[in-house]
């Protein structure tokens, strides 16, 4: 019976360790036929590129990757199709189930020294967005270009939500974990403090000019920034997204809300 692997490699070369993680070597596979399929994700070089949506030059880059890949593959005795699939890589080999089943999924990560931006929490996406079973290699680079094996994390068939247990929720609102809660309530509650603020520096200049109109200002800011928290996580959270929109919500409410209230004290004192 033939067996069936998908690979979702973010980089190249694999080097020898990595190779071993591919080549079927467990007693289960010997006198199996071995299909392998390899997907390189058109991943930008940052973040702000992906915001952007610069595609041209990332799959430009993957189609040269995916040819090395598969280059590097024959020459270790392994033969394999190979396609570019979406930037990001657990939706790559969603994508890739679609088009055929895999008995495994290997997906290959860096360690979090050299960890690139969109392998940030790679695991837990895999574990509740891929059903069938994978293996997620952890590698190191060395300086001699090398690819070194650092760790394996495995995960049996059936997809788990990693927040499944430390979620709070109600009868109609999705679940939520108790860190959405307490940035919610940071949000809301520092919200209300930057609007009293920005009142009581409209009130101690006389009028609407000036500094009061800043304090004004970064109220009505805050508070759209944080309604679009609380909206943008709730709809998320129905789909059971935690990509990296939600965190950019979450951070931008955490960090941007503290800053306001900051901002508009100094402006009630100066």
């Amino acid at each position: 019976m033939e067996r069936r692997l998908l690979a979702i490699v973010t980089d190249d070369p694999l080097g020898l360790e990595s190779l071993r993680e591919i080549r079927p070597n467990g007693t289960g596979d010997r006198g199996r036929e071995f299909d392998l399929r390899v997907i390189v994700p058109a991943v930008e070089a940052n973040a702000f590129r992906h915001t952007l949506g610069d595609v041209d030059e990332p799959n430009r880059e993957a189609e040269a990757r995916l040819g090395r890949v598969l280059a590097e593959l024959r020459a270790y005795g392994l033969e394999a199709a190979g396609e570019v699939g979406d930037p990001d890589p657990i939706q790559a080999a969603q994508d890739a189930l679609l088009m055929a089943p895999a008995d495994e999924i290997v997906i290959f990560e860096h360690d979090r020294e050299q960890a690139r931006w969109f392998e940030d929490g790679l695991l837990e996406r895999a574990e509740a967005g891929l059903d069938p079973p994978f293996r997620l290699v952890v590698v190191h680079g060395s300086q001699d270009g090398e690819e070194h094996v650092v760790g394996v994390e495995t995960a049996g068939p059936g997809t788990r939500h990693p927040d499944e247990d430390k979620e709070v929720g109600f009868a109609y609102l999705p679940g939520l974990s108790r860190g959405d809660f307490a940035s919610i309530a940071v949000g809301i509650f520092g919200t209300v403090v930057v609007a009293i603020l920005a009142g009581a520096v409209a009130v101690d200049n006389g009028d609407v000019t000036g500094r009061a109109a800043v304090a004004i200002l970064i109220a009505i800011g805050i508070a759209l920034v944080n309604l679009a928290h609380v909206v943008g996580l709730t709809l998320m959270e129905s789909v059971r997204y935690r990509g990296g929109f939600a965190k950019f919500f979450r951070y931008l409410s955490l960090i941007g809300t503290p800053l306001a209230v900051v901002i508009a004290f100094a402006l009630l004192v100066s």
